[in-house]
């Protein structure tokens, strides 16, 4: 079932709400891989009713970012969720979700500020404000994120939490490669080479892990070998690698008094931005 509009999904979501069933949704900007179907098939496992948002979201695009290139393999993503369980697809317009006229925002402080936030100023406030827009529209009770966009998953748990959404935040697993690298509907951007160089952000998380494991507990120590590792590729400039607290995302100095970090990572590979990340309990 494809979906267009605002009114149209909210007539939806009442029926399923009357027939007893939960909603769950999946919020995407298409270009999907299994990362995403796997996302899907989560929200399957509720039993309830599920929605596939498929929605280029310009506000959360800087003018210099790629809105306009982002791919958009419409026909490819519709088959692909087919083989999911066919749920309903959300599939409105710009104008749809931005009419004329329309001049809100919503801003999340405090996780936004740091990481993607400093380097993409206005990012998370669109995120947060067309995540909220299909939040209302849907009447979602479920909505499932991919760890990968893990600043991202602390922005959303935030505005639920300040907010008071009736929203219940799943965060599933980070889909990787045969090789590592995250699946991320930017991978088709790289070349071979770059592909192939793009194995070391997975590499340096290896390494971090490595090290946490036999105690080292030495945060300048830990970040020179993951920088080290992914410094191997002669085409990769980092944007940031650090260890952060996985709920404040407070950069770490230390190990004192954390139970939960997080490792977060971002570089441009040739033209192409990739993020990754790993959490670790200490």
């Amino acid at each position: 079932m494809i979906i267009k509009t605002i009114e149209e999904l909210r007539r939806w979501s009442k029926q399923q709400h009357l027939d007893g069933k939960s909603i769950g949704i999946v919020p995407t900007m298409g270009a999907l891989h299994e990362g995403h179907l796997s996302l899907v098939r989560h929200a399957g496992e509720q039993r309830g009713a599920t929605v596939v948002s498929i929605f280029v979201n310009p506000t959360q695009f800087a003018p210099n970012e790629d809105f306009h290139k982002y791919p958009r393999p419409l026909e490819n993503d519709l088959a692909l969720l087919e083989t999911t369980g066919n749920p309903a697809v959300f599939l409105p317009s710009v104008e749809e979700m931005y009419p004329t006229g329309f001049d809100a925002a919503v801003h999340i402080g405090g996780v936004s500020q740091f990481f993607e936030g400093r380097l993409r100023p206005t990012h998370f406030d669109g995120v947060a404000t067309v995540v909220l827009k299909l939040f209302a529209a849907s009447g979602a009770d479920t909505a499932f994120f991919g760890q990968k966009d893990f600043q991202q998953c602390c922005v959303v748990r935030k505005m639920v939490s300040d907010l008071n959404l009736p929203v219940e935040i799943v965060v599933c697993p980070t889909v990787r490669e045969a090789d590592g690298l995250a699946m991320s509907s930017r991978n088709s951007y790289l070349s071979a080479e770059h592909r192939r160089q793009s194995v070391v952000l997975s590499q340096s998380i290896e390494r971090a892990r490595n090290l946490i494991e036999k105690q080292v507990r030495d945060v300048p120590k830990i970040l020179d070998e993951v920088r080290t590792v992914i410094s191997s590729a002669p085409d990769i400039r980092l944007d940031y690698a650090a260890l952060a607290d996985s709920e404040t995302l407070q950069k770490l100095t230390d190990f004192d008094n954390v139970s939960e970090m997080v490792l977060l990572l971002a570089a441009h590979i040739g033209t192409t931005r990739l993020i990754d990340n790993e959490v670790f309990k200490v």
